[in-house]
């Protein structure tokens, strides 16, 4: 996720400024409310950007190095153990023990792209990998065609449980989308059959008021800004590049993004401040209204998508404060981990010790099989 530059521009500094010792109108105390959401949702969206940037970078100077020396621990107790295991001295239970151990930790690295590990799994396992994945991939099946209520049809024979989870996620997704729809078109023909009351018809002029002075606005800017009236190269990049901005807010109907280009162009508005007519800022209100309904929904779509992608816990949202929380907790499991390995290894160097070990992995999965 790159850092998006509109939110970089603080709105209040388009906040109309009332005449001297003039009570703002309500029309204009309502404009400016509305304004401030604005410029609030968007320095949110903003430090959330900023925030997710510096957790990624964190968790690629922090966290992917102790995954990585992780993996090596991980990597050389494997290697111990299938030494172990061409040696005489173990008893056909513990043998057993040490390639169950063996298996479950080999797994996990070829699933992390490992391809010796891969092999090694298949050496020792029942089960190779390839059949493990295919049972997992039937058993997935099954779940997301009850979830679906229909077959899955277009899945590639012999596919895999990425192949599958994926294609099934994508029809839980489209079966969604299109119940929202349907749901949406009969909201539209229900209200299409009722006639509108007079605060229904208020609100339609309203819109179409708003729809006229962001259309105004922009056609206004682009008048201004249109490269081809440009004769100095630097001039018509400029240009460009701000044309290029305002066809985006317009696109996203991003009143405020229009008006600090409308700033950053030298332009003015037809009236100023507090001189502007109710009608108009009752328009402009409308407009930052919907800017604000939808800046809330990105606002909360972007705290769900960064709190999957960071294991945040659910409740908790996403802060600086919840990252460096979520991010301290992951070095310290890493490290705690890696130290307990460092133990495992030391049983390992003997005979004797590897028993012991076995012994206690052999009496670990019997208390996790009786819970």
């Amino acid at each position: 996720m790159t850092f998006d530059p509109r939110f970089s521009r603080p709105a209040v500094a388009l906040t109309a400024q009332p005449v001297a010792k003039r009570t703002p109108s309500p029309a204009n105390r309502a404009f400016q409310i509305q304004l401030t959401r604005v410029g609030k949702l968007k320095s949110q969206l903003g430090d959330m950007d900023q925030w997710a940037m510096a957790h990624r970078q964190a968790l690629v100077d922090q966290v992917e190095p102790l995954k990585a020396d992780h993996r090596g621990l991980m990597r050389r107790t494997v290697l111990l153990i299938d030494e172990r295991l061409k040696g005489k001295s173990l008893s056909a239970p513990l043998k057993a023990v040490a390639a169950e151990v063996l298996c479950g930790m080999a797994r996990t690295l070829a699933q992390q792209g490992d391809a010796d590990m891969a092999k090694l799994h298949d050496r020792h396992a029942t089960v190779n990998l390839a059949q493990l994945d295919a049972r997992k991939a039937e058993a997935l099946r099954t779940q997301l065609e009850q979830a679906l209520g229909g077959p899955i049809d277009d899945l590639p024979p012999g596919a895999s449980s990425d192949e599958v989870l994926a294609v099934g996620i994508a029809r839980l997704r489209q079966q969604r989308d299109d119940e929202k729809e349907q749901r949406r078109e009969a909201a539209e023909r229900k209200k299409a059959k009722k006639k509108p009351s007079a605060v229904q018809t208020r609100s339609l002029v309203e819109q179409a008021d708003a729809s006229d002075l962001l259309r105004s606005l922009f056609r206004r800017l682009a008048s201004a800004l249109h490269p081809d009236r440009e004769t100095e190269p630097e001039a018509r990049v400029r240009k460009t590049a701000l044309m290029g901005e305002a066809n985006a807010a317009y696109a996203r109907k991003d009143l405020v993004a229009l008006m600090q280009l409308q700033q950053t162009a030298e332009l003015t508005l037809a009236t100023g401040g507090a001189e502007w007519a109710a009608e108009q800022l009752a328009a402009m209100t409308v407009l930052l209204k919907q800017q604000v309904a939808d800046l809330e929904r990105e606002r909360a779509a972007r705290q769900d998508a960064l709190t999957h992608e960071f294991d945040v816990p659910e409740g908790l949202g996403v802060t600086s404060k919840t990252l460096q929380m979520v991010l301290n907790a992951q070095v310290l499991e890493l490290e705690e981990a890696m130290a307990l390995m460092d133990q495992d290894l030391e049983h390992l160097q003997s005979d004797a010790g590897f028993k012991r070990w076995l012994r206690q992995q052999q009496a670990v999965a019997s208390l996790l099989k009786l819970a």
